[in-house]
C-alpha cells in the first residue's frame, strides 16, 4: 500500500491540530456535531446530486482506492515481455498460449491472447486502445466527483456560519451566551474549508495520478504486445520498453540489467 494519502492527509489535519492547540485553542471545541453533520452531509447530498448513483458507487469504491492502492511499476512487466518477445521469435507466437499463465498482468494477456488468436495489428490496438480510453474516462469521473465535493464543501460551510449567525441574531438579549455561539457559527466555515482542501481535492488530485500511472502502463503494455506480435528482436524490444519507462524506473532497469 502506498502510505503518500495516509501521510499527507493525517500529518495536515494533525499539524492543524497542533496549531490549534499551540494557539491556546482546545481541538474537542471544533468538533461540533451540527456543523460537522451539515458540511458532510452536504456536501455528499450535492456530489450525489450532481451525477447518476453509478458515479455514486464507483466513487465510494474509488475513495478506498485512494488510500489502500499502490501503483505497479510499469518496469516490472519489461523483463515478462521481453521473455514472450524471446518465445515467440524462437518458437512462434502460437506457444506464447502456454506462457500466458505465468502472466500476472490482465491487460497483457488479453493483449497477447488477441494477437495469438491472428487478430490485425491495427485491430489489435485500435481494441486496447480503446481500452485505456474507457479506464481514463472512468477515473476521469471518479476524481472530478471528489474535485466538485472540494467545490461545494466551502460553500456549504458557509451555510452552516450563516445559519449561526442568524442564531445569534435571535439571542442578542443574551450577551452571556453570544461568544460561543459566535464561535460556533465559524466552526461551520472551518470544516467546509479545511475538509475541501485537506481530504476531497487531494483525494481528487490522487485518483487523476493513479490513472496517469495505470494507463502509462498500459500503453507500453500495448507498444510490448504489438512488438511480439511483429516478431521483433528481443533487445529491440527491450530498448524501446524501457525508453517509456519515467526515468527512475528507467535507471532501475538498467541496474538490474
Amino acid at each position: 500500500m502506498d502510505k503518500a494519502a495516509l501521510i499527507g492527509v493525517g500529518g495536515g489535519l494533525g499539524i492543524i491540530i497542533a496549531a490549534n492547540v499551540l494557539e491556546g485553542g482546545n481541538p474537542a471545541s471544533l468538533l461540533i456535531l451540527p456543523a460537522m453533520l451539515l458540511v458532510f452531509g452536504g456536501t455528499i447530498g450535492a456530489a450525489v446530486a450532481g451525477g447518476t448513483m453509478d458515479d455514486t458507487k464507483a466513487a465510494v469504491k474509488a475513495l478506498v482506492r485512494a488510500f489502500t492502492w499502490k501503483p505497479s511499476p510499469a518496469g516490472e512487466l519489461v523483463p515478462v515481455v521481453v521473455k514472450l518477445a524471446d518465445k515467440a521469435r524462437r518458437e512462434g507466437l502460437l506457444t506464447l498460449e502456454d506462457a500466458l499463465a505465468d502472466v500476472d498482468d490482465d491487460f497483457l494477456k488479453r493483449g497477447v491472447s488477441l494477437a495469438v488468436d491472428g487478430t490485425d495489428p491495427e485491430e489489435l490496438r485500435e481494441i486496447l486502445e480503446s481500452e485505456v480510453h474507457a479506464k481514463k474516462a472512468a477515473d476521469k469521473h471518479a476524481a472530478k466527483f471528489f474535485n466538485d465535493m472540494g467545490g461545494y464543501a466551502p460553500t456549504i460551510g458557509i451555510i452552516g456560519t450563516v445559519m449561526g449567525l442568524v442564531h445569534v441574531l435571535e439571542n442578542l438579549s443574551q450577551p452571556d451566551k453570544l461568544g460561543h455561539l459566535i464561535a460556533g457559527a465559524f466552526v461551520a466555515t472551518l470544516w467546509g474549508v479545511m475538509t475541501a482542501n485537506m481530504i476531497w481535492l487531494p483525494v481528487g488530485s490522487r485518483l487523476t495520478r493513479l490513472s496517469q500511472i495505470e494507463a502509462a502502463r498500459m500503453e507500453m503494455v500495448i507498444e510490448g504486445v504489438l512488438a511480439v506480435q511483429a516478431g521483433a528482436n528481443p533487445r529491440v524490444v527491450a530498448q524501446r520498453l524501457n525508453s517509456l519507462l519515467p526515468v527512475h524506473e528507467r535507471d532501475v532497469e538498467q541496474k538490474a540489467a
